[in-house]
């Protein structure tokens, strides 16, 4: 299981997604980028299980309202793939192609038809930090992350967590880290906080996850902190990725 982003600036702007997954077949691949349309949900108790990463139609919808894209997707064993582009929200193009198993997403000139939402665009630094949060999240999915043709990071996919904290925040941070557990009313925490030595001078190194999906969470980081009261300096901070399962 792979997936891999990839970004360039400049004149040629433009973000990639690919995996290796089943693909879509071309009824899907043709709705996929009407509202409220997803694969992931056959019923309501399906709101209650959700746990992967795919493509979902109601994000796909909105992407698709401010940019151009290309889908292109290719279900297990089958003879060809789908070919679909889109612009401003609407087919323009859908035709057979040949292109391996899973689906590529490339999304190009985002805010081209709706320019005043240009000014909210975040730096590149900033999505980038985006992708290792989201890698961290599914430490069983190997990620691959490159910008304008370099790599930035790399995941194996082991299924481990420490491979991913290793790869994704540095050998020097890992080294630092150590592995936290816990399990209370139902409540089970596990993941990495950072040895009392090792003290930031902010939080960005603070990664929360709640059956797999990132969190932000004050009382989460208040947790943290308090467990270091009286070991760290003032304006000093831990680094942790914690993994919350309810």
């Amino acid at each position: 299981r792979k997936v891999t982003v990839e970004f360039k600036g400049g004149g040629a702007t433009y973000i990639r997604i690919s995996d290796d997954g089943c693909g879509m077949s071309p009824e899907d691949a043709g709705i996929a980028f009407t509202r409220h349309a997803t694969s992931k949900l056959r019923d309501e108790k399906g709101l209650e299980a959700i746990g992967t990463m795919g493509f979902r139609g109601e994000a796909l919808a909105a992407i698709a309202a401010v940019s151009r894209i290309e889908l292109i997707t290719r279900e297990k064993d089958a003879e060809e793939g789908t070919r679909v582009t889109v612009e401003g929200g609407d087919i323009v193009d859908m035709l057979p192609c040949g292109c391996p198993e899973g689906t590529t997403i490339t999304v190009r000139d985002i805010f081209h038809n709706t320019p005043a939402r240009l000014k909210f665009l975040k730096s590149d630094r900033s999505e980038a930090t985006a992708c290792i949060t989201a890698a961290l999240s599914r430490p069983d999915v190997s990620v691959r992350c490159k910008r304008d043709g370099e790599e930035v990071f790399f995941t194996p996919g082991d299924g481990r967590a420490e491979s991913a904290v290793y790869s994704l925040l540095g050998r020097d941070t890992a080294n630092t880290m150590l592995p936290v557990s816990g399990e209370r009313e139902g409540m089970s925490v596990e993941g990495f906080t950072s040895s009392p030595a090792a003290g930031r001078g902010n939080r960005a190194n603070q990664h929360f996850y709640c059956n797999g999906r990132y969190i932000r969470s004050a009382l989460l980081q208040a947790a943290v902190e308090q467990a270091y009261k009286n070991t760290l300096l003032t304006g000093r901070f831990p680094s942790c990725v914690m993994y919350v399962s309810l």
